[in-house]
């Protein structure tokens, strides 16, 4: 049901822009070519932006992108302005504070709450704005929105939101507790952040008071609009896009509850790497379009009628090769009705199946050389190469077990989250667990579906009170979340389980010592881990199976 609002310029906000208060134009140009403008925010510092204006008269609601990546540069200036004016939308384009043509000092995400509030506040309040502002944007450009959003600017009304998190200190700059060293460390220098600063971000793997005052999970109750989640099952932010939209679809304010929007492809932030091609995999731009119409302009396009969620189920996609089975489906919920958790357990000598173990003891020991990592191939990347590349090219490694399941004889359809519950040991105070979900193809590529990790430490959780460090030899039951997928592991693939205690670039390896996250001080040390999988400790992976 859609929502009446009243759209104004609350009256704190509007006091920061009254010695601009339609903004200054740095310099007027030609038609085709946007206006510039530096815009206070609450504390006086100036923040760039570019306008493009349809032909014609106005006002016209806005589209608005608040952008770290040069608001100049590509995504920026010509095709992206061009294409919301033409549909008869003012777009908006910002450098960050600290970035390029604004003031201040850069934190990264750590200024978009206030900034993202008094943004849409000077967007609303312009004289070529009808006062109705729509926020877009992937990765950052989507964190920036999701965290304006949770601000509940009175005169945002919708969000199109690609790729981005629930939470960059659970999954973007950590996973499981270690540090994501390729895509965190790698985007940071990108950003022209100096080493030091990246150190000290190695050592915030605690939750502590400036996480809570700048991630969008401890904000995101407060979201009161429709937001529309576009990501991919390869994405690095697959689980942030997935349960944004279940939080505010489920329990989301009254303008959020039941209003959201999710679609998920076989896309990853970047082009996918491997012998791996999903046919008509494109995640459709036209919905954002749709989206802002319906929500901005009062355009009854049927979007809003249309089952909430729009997902592609992958299947076997060998190039030149890809099955039928592939294919775009909608449901009315994330899992789909029909989805049930269903667990195949981990037996020894390296089977899986959906029999728990009969044996009294059985478990697999490994050593962990710190020194010599398991090499990263594929993943939920950001820097790295993407996607379900061949694990055959990890090759055979003694600390590297491989768990699958005989040839299926029916199709095994999978969409919803998944987990292992995993009992482990190790003979050191702390080390890391790194688990694959896979599709062995019958010809024996190994096609990695997800990989994540959890550092055992961090096993309880995070906040401070919740870390603890292993006994050496105890036994513990841990859960490591591999997030979500949706893929059909067809009739005569395997299903299988990789278990590691490394996996680089990707992630920090762990010293195997128990000193605290970043400090580096005391040597490595070869750690002796043991996965349990016998009828007392069965460790198991647990799929959501989708019936039908």
């Amino acid at each position: 049901m859609k929502r009446n609002r009243v759209w104004f310029v609350p009256f704190f906000a509007l006091g920061v822009f009254l010695s601009l208060p339609f903004g200054v134009p740095a310099q007027e140009n030609a038609p085709s070519s946007p206006t510039e403008y530096l815009a206070p925010m609450r504390d006086g510092v100036k923040l760039a932006m570019s306008v493009y204006l349809p032909k014609g008269d106005g006002p016209w609601p806005v589209v608005l992108m608040r952008t770290p990546y040069n608001k100049a540069g590509r995504g920026g200036r010509g095709a992206s302005g061009d294409r919301y004016t033409k549909e008869g939308y003012a777009y908006v384009i910002q450098d960050q504070r600290g970035r390029f043509a604004s003031e201040g000092e850069y934190r990264p995400h750590e200024n978009e709450l206030h900034d993202g509030y008094d943004t849409v506040a000077w967007a609303a309040s312009q004289p070529w704005s009808n006062g109705k502002v729509g926020m877009t944007g992937a990765s950052a450009m989507g964190i920036a929105a999701n965290l304006a959003a949770s601000t509940n600017p009175p005169n945002l009304v919708c969000a199109y939101v690609r790729i981005a998190p629930q939470s960059l200190f659970y999954e973007g700059r950590f996973i499981g507790g270690i540090f994501k060293e390729a895509d965190t460390g790698g985007w940071m220098r990108g950003q022209g952040i100096e080493e030091a600063e990246i150190a000290r971000y190695r050592k915030r793997v605690v939750l502590d008071e400036r996480w809570k005052s700048t991630d969008f999970i401890f904000h995101r109750h407060r979201v009161d609009i429709p937001i529309y989640n576009a990501g991919g099952w390869y994405d690095l932010f697959v689980h942030g896009n997935v349960t944004n939209f279940q939080y505010l679809q489920n329990w989301g304010r009254e303008g959020a509850l039941g209003n959201q929007k999710l679609m998920m492809g076989p896309i990853g932030h970047g082009q996918l790497q491997g012998d791996i091609a999903y046919p008509d995999s494109a995640v459709a731009t036209d919905e954002e379009m749709r989206f802002f119409d319906y929500w901005l302009k009062g355009v009854e396009n049927g979007i809003m009628d249309e089952p909430p969620v729009k997902y592609y189920m992958m299947a076997s996609a060998r190039k030149g090769n890809a099955s039928s089975k592939n294919g775009w489906r909608t449901a009315d919920a994330w899992p789909p009705n029909g989805s049930r958790r269903v667990r195949f357990y981990l037996h020894e000598g390296g089977g899986l199946s959906a029999d728990a173990p009969v044996i009294t003891r059985s478990s697999t020991s490994y050593r962990v050389d710190p020194a010599n990592p398991v090499k990263t191939y594929g993943g939920l990347n950001l820097r790295l190469p993407i996607g379900p590349m061949d694990q055959r090219d990890v090759g055979e490694r003694s600390d590297y077990l491989r768990y699958q399941t005989k040839p299926l004889e029916a199709d095994l359809v999978l969409a919803g989250k998944i987990d292992l519950d995993l009992f482990a040991s190790t003979d050191g105070p702390d080390t890391d667990f790194m688990v694959k979900l896979v599709d062995v193809y019958p010809d024996g590529y190994e096609a990695l579906v997800l990989d994540t990790a959890l550092q055992t430490r961090f096993r309880k959780g995070r906040r401070p009170e919740m870390v603890k460090m292993m006994t050496p030899g105890k036994i513990e039951r841990m859960n490591i979340d591999l997030w979500h997928s949706a893929i059909t592991i067809e009739k005569g693939h395997r299903l299988a389980v990789h278990l590691a205690s490394t996996n680089s670039p990707r992630f920090a390896v762990n010293p195997n010592t128990g000193e605290a996250p970043g400090e580096n001080q005391i040597p490595p040390r070869i750690a002796n881990n043991t996965i349990h999988h016998d009828s007392s400790r069965p460790t198991a992976i647990i799929l959501p199976v989708l019936s039908r």
